[in-house]
């Protein structure tokens, strides 16, 4: 797992738990806690809290990855691949569990995540904005605010020209710099 590996030796309410002491040291462990079990509850782990990540399928171990970094309640939350090695289902599971926390219920501030992907799609549906990298590190090749209002319909989004011709310009971009290397300039879209 990638974006944030779990402790094998801590269940899951652990190692939320413990995502919410490094931030909040002086918080009593029982309220760190029920932070945990709150989290937890919202990713639908609650009953799998005492669990250890080795009884965790691969997408509850992200999930719970996920619950500690929300629970840590910071302003900025970067997210490199989370849903990298999570098959199909379960990554858009995951995507709309992510989207409906950080609409959140109207009580917490909204945070800024950046979210690391090299998925298209996934960008688009997550996404305000779109930073393209170069292939040259740490360059910003193109920065591209996303077109669509919220909340977005995925299944009627998809379905539209605005959609298909937005997300062809942004394949056209990120295959930009392989195909000046091979040689080529044709992208198949």
């Amino acid at each position: 797992m990638r974006c944030c590996p779990l402790f094998p030796w801590m269940t899951a309410r652990k190692n939320v738990a413990f995502g919410v002491k490094q931030v909040r040291k002086n918080l009593p462990q029982s309220e760190r806690l029920k932070i945990a079990d709150e989290f937890l509850d919202k990713v639908g782990l609650e009953e799998f809290k005492n669990k250890y990540p080795s009884q965790l399928s691969g997408g509850m171990q992200q999930r719970v990855a996920i619950a500690r970094a929300l629970a840590m309640d910071t302003d900025i939350l970067l997210m490199d691949e989370p849903f990298g090695a999570i098959d199909a289902k379960n990554r858009t599971i995951l995507q709309e569990l992510l989207l409906k926390l950080w609409e959140g219920d109207g009580t917490q501030d909204k945070k800024t995540v950046i979210f690391v992907t090299h998925d298209i799609d996934e960008a688009i549906w997550l996404s305000d904005r779109i930073v393209m990298m170069s292939s040259h590190p740490g360059r910003v090749n193109k920065e591209i605010p996303v077109p669509f209002e919220r909340p977005r319909n995925r299944a009627e989004l998809v379905q539209t020209k605005a959609y298909g011709k937005f997300r062809n310009e942004l394949i056209s971009l990120f295959y930009s710099d392989i195909a000046s290397k091979i040689g080529g300039s044709e992208v198949v879209l």
